[in-house]
């Protein structure tokens, strides 16, 4: 009985070490212009050139509205999140770290959240697949596996970003900016 235990120990320690290598090939990369290109965490922004170019000053600056985050935080509970952005683009750069700002503040799990950075051409290693990802930042709602929403590109109607997400997950009858 030992034994066995033994050998499915080994085993279970193996194929975790091998799902984390074939994860870890799609970890964010800078490509030959110098942005990231794959799977990123909020980390790899506060690192240089990103931390200091736009992310840590962005996250700083940005106040969320309190009232809303409150009601924003109960509906994130059982919301997974499939983030798409570029470290190239400005919307991006603005959305992304008022992104990380709300979800912090929600207390958000983020292993309920995979950020998929992007090139120019909005391409990553074939991840982007099946998005049908045409602007970024795109925020990808998911309730029980199901798309209940996304932002995109920007607020509607000037809102707070916690505005635009509390609207989606609520199920309040979102449409992104540029949704007809």
């Amino acid at each position: 009985m030992k034994k066995i235990i033994y050998a499915i120990t080994i085993f279970l320690i193996g194929a975790c070490s091998s799902y984390q290598k074939s994860n870890a090939k799609f970890k964010a990369e800078k490509d030959s212009d110098g942005n990231l290109v794959g799977y990123a965490t909020q980390n790899d922004f506060k690192q240089e050139p990103y931390g200091s170019e736009w992310f840590n000053d962005y996250y700083e600056y940005y106040e969320t509205d309190k009232k809303t985050i409150s009601e924003l935080t109960p509906y994130l509970k059982d919301v997974t999140i499939k983030a798409f952005m570029g470290t190239w683009c400005d919307d991006s750069r603005r959305e992304v770290p008022n992104f990380y700002k709300i979800l912090n503040e929600t207390n958000f799990d983020q292993n309920r959240l995979e950020l998929v950075t992007v090139n120019r051409d909005k391409k990553a290693k074939g991840v982007e697949k099946g998005y049908n990802i045409e602007r970024v930042p795109t925020f990808i709602f998911y309730r029980n596996g199901k798309e209940i929403g996304r932002f995109v590109e920007h607020t509607v109607n000037d809102a707070f970003l916690e505005q635009d997400i509390l609207q989606i997950v609520s199920g309040k009858g979102y449409k992104h900016a540029y949704e007809k």
